[in-house]
């Protein structure tokens, strides 16, 4: 029986892949600091035996590398991921991302672990030139701090695995949207709509082209991933073969919603500095290995609707953060 150590396990990503790692037999050592993790996603899991929940920091490097020993596989989840108000603490992504990855890879060294899998992000691509975007395409100016941050932690892990024989995966997501999603426009607008439906205020012109993947699709090609991992590194773009207009997505959330809101944008292309407004990735590698995503982009809004009209809690759980 393989023992999985999760970073941001309690997270919306975590807590779903915590879930399907003990489904697959795993034990898994669950570790969060909870600045966003919510206990409600660990609670249900905390009934079985194979998993363990830390309350740890990645920022405190003693403790992250006892708690990390006699771990298979990192999987490193945790991250600031607040790209919109990047610029309003800039040190936040360097400690929280770059720094935490650094005291992450070093715990993996104290404790023998050789496996990671990693949690980055399309917008490394920063505004790309080449649409849809494969792992091998040039890299523009960087856009956001947050997209930086992610890029440097992808540099330290490739070293790692060339210098210290460890294996890798770089997963560079798309948004994720399904069950426990706490953040991100679909739960914005969901927000705005619950307090007045009457109205709903975007940012940008609402011509931004996304690209969005639900969490067990996600979630799968993270775990096939872990069985074939690279002899060193590889990168792996995960996505839908799909974009969508924010536009398209005001009119999936406001039918199942059952609103006609009076709609205003801010205007402009970007909805804020760093918002790359056509993020589309190629994913013929991921899809090489035998993945093809089973839900679409409408499905994936549908089913985060449903769930966070059904669980008011996070609304609740998300200002408290804020705060």
């Amino acid at each position: 029986m393989r023992t999985s150590f999760v970073t941001g396990g309690a997270g919306f990503i975590g807590g779903n892949l915590c879930a399907r790692l003990l489904e697959a037999g795993h034990k898994v050592i669950c570790y969060d600091n909870f600045s966003t993790g919510q206990a409600r996603f660990t609670e249900p899991l905390e009934k079985n035996s194979n998993f363990k929940l830390l309350r740890g920091d990645l920022l405190d490097p003693d403790f992250l590398a006892y708690s990390m020993k006699g771990a298979d596989v990192v999987w490193h989840l945790a991250a600031n991921a607040d790209v919109r108000f990047g610029l309003d603490h800039p040190r936040r992504d360097l400690e929280q991302n770059t720094v935490a990855t650094h005291n992450v890879l070093e715990a993996m060294r104290a404790s023998g672990v050789k496996e990671i899998l990693f949690s980055s992000t399309g917008s490394v691509y920063g505004d790309a030139s080449l649409i849809p975007t494969p792992e091998d395409a040039p890299f523009p100016v960087q856009t956001s701090l947050y997209a930086a941050s992610k890029l440097a932690c992808e540099g330290l892990i490739s070293a790692y695995c060339e210098g210290y024989g460890f294996r890798g995966a770089v997963c560079r997501f798309v948004s994720i949207l399904g069950e426990g999603y706490t953040h991100g426009h679909v739960f914005d607008f969901v927000c705005q709509l619950r307090a007045d439906p009457g109205h709903l205020s975007v940012l940008g012109d609402g011509y931004q082209r996304k690209s969005y993947l639900y969490v067990q699709d996600c979630i799968d090609a993270m775990l096939l991933l872990e069985g074939c991992l690279p002899e060193k590194y590889g990168v792996f773009n995960l996505g839908v073969d799909s974009y969508c207009t924010v536009r398209d997505s005001i009119e999936w959330i406001t039918e199942w919603l059952g609103v006609k809101p009076e709609i205003s944008y801010t205007g402009g292309e970007r909805g804020w500095v760093g918002d790359n407004p056509f993020i589309f990735l190629e994913t013929k590698k991921i899809r090489s290995l035998g993945w093809a995503h089973k839900l679409s982009i409408m499905q994936a809004v549908e089913r985060t609707v449903e769930f966070l009209t059904r669980n008011g809690w996070v609304f609740e759980a998300r200002g408290e953060y804020e705060r």
